[in-house]
């Protein structure tokens, strides 16, 4: 069964991404944890005052996000009869970074899919505090749903990768396995100025294409510095409907998400955006 975490802020982007998530696994049994974490809430409306009205103030706001939770089920069945899902609700007081990261333990999660996008949807922010903060930080696979977005199959997903460094199996397989459930087609991308690859580069791709069998894969090849550059050319070029990023040390990723901020680098993803991370989970 796949385990699928969706944080929601109550934002209709947050109930967009959950929709597509209920829409991208329509074939597969799925288990759905919709969490709220309302610390954050709590600190805000009890500045300055005593632990007694500090309890009274978690209880009030806990049983509001429930209430909200249990709404959202109810909406999201409405429209997604499907037998094969479930959706749990979680509420939790703590840190929205902190309770998705144990929760993603706990459940030994196999996604998390979110909006760029929550309640503030600042138009001058490509993505969300919380977002970004999840991509970052959180030792799970990150699908998100750009603001407004519209459920399109997936055809063709694009997959950026200069093949230096090896790449956690789990995280390829829930790449090759979605790509084989939905009959997607993966387009690798290397980038760089130098068009012969090293042997260790050849190595690593073939553990790549292991895990992508019974998928059909083409390979491109622009030589150029600028990776973003030839990201965004080839999305519009090949159609793409979902780019495919890894989080690893020294990575494209990490410069991005590092280098001050995504906003000001201009990478500003108009597709779903599914970042796997290169880094050792049980």
């Amino acid at each position: 069964m796949r385990k699928i975490v969706v944080p929601t802020d109550f934002s209709e982007n947050a109930f967009d991404a959950l929709k597509y998530a209920a829409e991208l696994f329509k074939y597969e049994r799925s288990e759905f944890f919709l969490l709220h974490a309302y610390a954050d809430e709590v600190f805000d409306e009890a500045n300055n005052i005593n632990r007694e009205f500090l309890e009274a103030q978690k209880k009030k706001i806990k049983e509001k996000a429930e209430a909200e939770l249990a709404r959202l089920r109810e909406r999201i069945l409405e429209i997604f009869q499907n037998p094969k899902h479930e959706f749990k609700i979680v509420s939790a007081f703590g840190l929205l970074i902190d309770e998705v990261n144990d929760l993603a333990e706990r459940e030994n999660v196999d996604l998390i899919i979110t909006s760029t996008k929550g309640v503030s949807h600042d138009r001058k922010l490509t993505f969300g505090s919380n977002s970004l903060q999840i991509i970052k930080y959180v030792q799970c696979p990150v699908l998100s749903i750009p603001a407004n977005y519209n459920f399109r199959e997936l055809k063709r997903i694009l997959f950026p990768s200069n093949f230096m460094l090896p790449y956690q199996k789990r995280e390829l397989k829930l790449l090759g396995d979605l790509a084989r459930s939905i009959c997607a087609e993966i387009h690798l991308l290397y980038v760089s100025k130098f068009q012969q690859e090293t042997l260790r580069q050849r190595e690593h791709k073939m553990a790549v294409l292991e895990q992508f069998y019974n998928i059909k894969v083409t390979e491109h090849f622009e030589e150029m510095d600028d990776k973003a550059e030839a990201i965004q050319k080839l999305i519009p070029q090949l159609n793409i409907d979902l780019l495919v990023l890894v989080n690893s040390r020294h990575s494209y990723l990490e410069n991005l998400l590092y280098t001050s901020t995504i906003d000001k680098i201009g990478f500003d993803p108009k597709i779903p955006f599914l970042v796997l991370q290169n880094f050792h989970r049980l």
